[in-house]
């Protein structure tokens, strides 16, 4: 049978590959394995137990929601003990349009103060511009109506809490939890934690404004990327999983050809570089250029929201997974992009990175006041932008 990379990496991490535990010895079990390969996992004996936590109403009615006010912190999510999230689901309604943008999700493990995940919940979810739209992949989904949902494996030794902070100036009256989790009597030696990062520009800073077509930018060079956008940063051992980008053009013409840059364990060179964003992303040609672009949502790859592409005030949102190959690191990892070829333009980039590693937190920059994460046009030179012509 063919499987599911995110969920043969799920199996893994709990060491459920239908081992008993009263298994006599490892050989005898190895040749069973191998004999009942056509049945799938699901049908074989689990050594955990399932269990939810959500918003439900406690009193045994139908507001199985919270509240959350101005400044206020809610804890969405506390659990002892090894175990593992598997599934996170919230809807959210209230008076505020911004709101995807203004609560910030926090998660931290093992009982750490810094936390591993501080991301706007839109953002988290691939909804970068703080609009809602419907999309599919391996990891994330907007499902119809405003149905968010998360299916990254998160393990814990000791345990985890999930916080949810309105920092908007309006209540948030409806926020609705749906997180599901398994608990065992341990995880392997070398189980790692999951990490999201939110980065913004608004805007980038271009390398110079002397263009008036994308081509025009070719003369430019760019060999050690320390101009790039930059999606995270951290030390220690791990692997990249992928990131979700919103763009917003302060300028016309298409915002693309920006190559990724991967350090790994030398903060002076990169050793991974692409070819240009729409090929990292593993879409083509501009995703069908100014008048043709077509969104695409697939399973580990997609720009499923394109709306006036090339032009000022373009918007696209956009993902890539590297489920079928993660980028490992032992010391050391940046991940970053050029802003347009060789970082010419200085359009807004709002981003979210995905990462494990084996501390259980990381030093994140300053999250952005809430007014700076609204995606707002800039004022910028170069074509399209404030103060010039075409």
């Amino acid at each position: 049978m063919i499987e599911s990379p995110r969920r043969g990496f799920f199996w893994r991490l709990l060491g459920l590959g239908g081992v008993s535990a009263a298994a006599a010895s490892a050989q005898p079990q190895q040749r069973r394995d191998g004999e009942y390969r056509f049945l799938p996992r699901y049908a074989r004996s689990q050594n955990y137990k399932s269990l939810k936590q959500s918003s439900y109403d406690q009193t045994g009615g139908n507001s199985d929601r919270w509240p959350i006010p101005p400044g206020g912190t809610n804890e969405v999510f506390n659990s002892q003990g090894p175990g593992a999230i598997s599934r996170i689901w919230f809807t959210i309604a209230g008076p505020g349009v911004n709101h995807l943008k203004e609560i910030v999700i926090r998660m931290y493990w093992d009982g750490n103060s810094k936390p591993s995940v501080e991301v706007p919940v839109g953002d988290f979810f691939g909804l970068n511009l703080g609009q809602y739209f419907v999309y599919q992949s391996e990891f994330l989904n907007c499902s119809s109506v405003k149905a968010l949902n998360c299916y990254f494996a998160m393990p814990f030794r000791k345990s985890a809490r999930i916080t949810a902070t309105n920092d908007g100036q309006q209540e948030v009256s409806s926020f609705y939890s749906n997180i599901d989790y398994q608990v065992a009597p341990s995880l392997p030696d070398d189980v790692l934690y999951f990490h999201a990062q939110y980065r913004q520009a608004a805007p980038n800073t271009a390398t110079t404004n002397d263009w008036k077509t994308n081509r025009d930018a070719n003369r430019l060079m760019n060999t050690d990327g320390k101009l790039n956008y930059v999606y995270a940063e951290t030390r220690g051992r791990g692997h990249l999983m992928g990131v979700t980008l919103g763009v917003l053009q302060n300028q016309e013409f298409w915002m693309g050809e920006g190559d990724d840059m991967i350090f790994i364990d030398d903060e002076s060179q990169p050793a991974i570089i692409g070819t240009g964003s729409e090929d990292y992303f593993c879409g083509a040609w501009d995703f069908g250029g100014r008048d043709g672009a077509i969104p695409f949502a697939h399973l580990y790859n997609g720009a499923q929201f394109i709306q006036s592409s090339e032009r000022t005030g373009g918007r696209y949102c956009l993902y890539r997974w590297h489920a079928d190959n993660p980028v490992t690191f032992t010391r050391y990892m940046k991940h970053t992009m050029e802003h347009g070829h060789a970082n010419h333009r200085a359009d807004n980039f709002y981003s979210v990175c995905y990462w494990y590693q084996t501390e259980p937190y990381t030093n994140f920059p300053t999250m952005p006041p809430v007014a700076d994460r609204i995606p707002t046009l800039k004022a910028v030179d170069g074509p399209g932008g404030a103060g010039t012509k075409l």
